[in-house]
């Protein structure tokens, strides 16, 4: 599902001549096009779908927006890791959806991958 969803924005810069922002949605920040909404500002909530700022919301309506969303578990469904979404709609016990796991059945990345810098 793809939701329009408040954010508070956080930051206004430029990137390749469009006008941009993070914009944070209840914890998960993301980046956003300020295009529709030109005179938006720091500090100020706006309705965001597919990247784009729409329109400009008061505080109080974003915030109980917010704590419906997240309520339902949308928010999760919406900015959530989609390989955990997969796996968790599937059943499988594990995040990854692959039983041998991304490290050969390591949960995690092996000592000298980790002490390299990867992940």
């Amino acid at each position: 599902m793809c939701l329009a969803v408040p954010g508070r924005v956080l930051d206004i810069g430029e990137k390749d001549g469009t006008r941009m922002a993070t914009v944070d949605f209840g914890g998960v920040q993301k980046e956003v096009c300020l295009e529709y909404l030109p005179d938006l500002q720091v500090g100020e909530y706006a309705i965001v779908h597919v990247g784009f700022a729409l329109q400009r919301l008061d505080e109080e309506s974003a915030r109980q927006t917010l704590a419906l969303f997240e309520e339902l578990g949308m928010l999760q469904e919406e900015f959530g890791d989609p390989w955990e979404q997969a796996a968790a709609q599937a059943g499988a016990d594990s995040p990854w959806p692959f039983a041998d796991g991304p490290f050969g059945g390591e949960a995690t990345a092996p000592q000298h991958v980790q002490e390299e810098g990867r992940p």
